[in-house]
């Protein structure tokens, strides 16, 4: 349903991606990286904001970059950052709902009133908060086949970032990929899986939870761990969190933040570990 390959792009002339390559299918992604990786630029590429130097990425068999409508019917991009028009939401819907075949203003109605806002404001009279969660609200009502979110978490205060999840959740269905690109990766705990992770210009790791606990277990030590086994550790309140070869044992829930600082220190090596290594 999305696929990239062999893809390159250069901002001027230093070059970001090469020989990218990345297969997704219908799913609830986390897209992790830090500041520069490249997340937002990926993104601008699957939805054709952007065009590759080499290479092809595909939406439901199209080929991004022609913007074609029939693509653009099926592909919602929630930039980081996004100007609206002077209207009302109401006005917005009423205009912009119509491009999206299966817009459910049921669905809609049902996360504004999750995230507290009244579509009848003026979009121009809304905090920056209030104005991220109507667009998010409308992207996940499109029931596009394709959803991607820059960043969603930004702006929101505590309780918005949970009904965020929330919402997103109920958003998903086994047809349907949503993209999530954040360095926010507390927000997101509970809600993307599987997890991508870009370094470099690189997609270093594409895994899914199932696939990481079944090759890792994580433990808390009270001393500084060594041998053979170790494969990364920090230290936090009570000991040392540490990451092993599955050894059987149940272990214990990890954070993504863990897991990302583990990928980004070891990537290979827990690749080497995940059959199949990086998608």
């Amino acid at each position: 349903m999305l696929e990239v390959n062999n893809l390159t792009f250069s901002y001027a002339k230093k070059e970001l991606f090469s020989e990218l390559d990345l297969k997704l299918k219908p799913g609830l992604y986390g897209l992790l990286g830090k500041n520069g990786a490249g997340k937002s630029t990926l993104l601008k590429l699957v939805s054709g904001e952007l065009f590759p130097g080499s290479g092809s990425c595909r939406v439901m068999g199209f080929e991004a970059s022609k913007r074609i409508p029939e693509m653009l019917s099926e592909i919602y991009y929630l930039p980081e950052e996004f100007d609206l028009p002077a209207m009302t939401g109401t006005q917005y819907l009423n205009f912009y709902a119509p491009f999206y075949p299966r817009f459910s203003m049921e669905f809609f109605k049902n996360c504004a009133s999750e995230f507290e806002i009244e579509p009848a404001e003026k979009l121009g009279s809304m905090s920056y908060g209030q104005k991220k969660k109507f667009m998010i609200a409308f992207g996940l009502a499109t029931w596009s086949t394709v959803l991607l979110l820059d960043e969603p978490t930004n702006g929101l205060d505590i309780p918005s970032k949970r009904q965020f999840r929330r919402l997103a959740s109920a958003g998903a269905s086994d047809e349907r990929i949503i993209l999530i690109s954040t360095h926010q990766v507390r927000d997101m705990e509970n809600l993307i899986d599987p997890i991508i992770i870009l370094e470099n210009g690189k997609i270093i790791f594409n895994h899914s939870m199932e696939e990481i606990t079944e090759n890792l277990s994580f433990e808390l030590r009270e001393s500084v761990p060594e041998g053979d086994e170790i494969l990364y550790y920090e230290k936090i309140l009570g000991g040392y969190l540490t990451a092993v070869k599955n050894n059987d044992n149940d272990g214990r829930a990890v954070d993504l933040e863990f897991i990302f600082n583990m990928v980004v220190s070891r990537g290979i090596e827990i690749n080497d570990l995940i059959v199949g290594g990086a998608k």
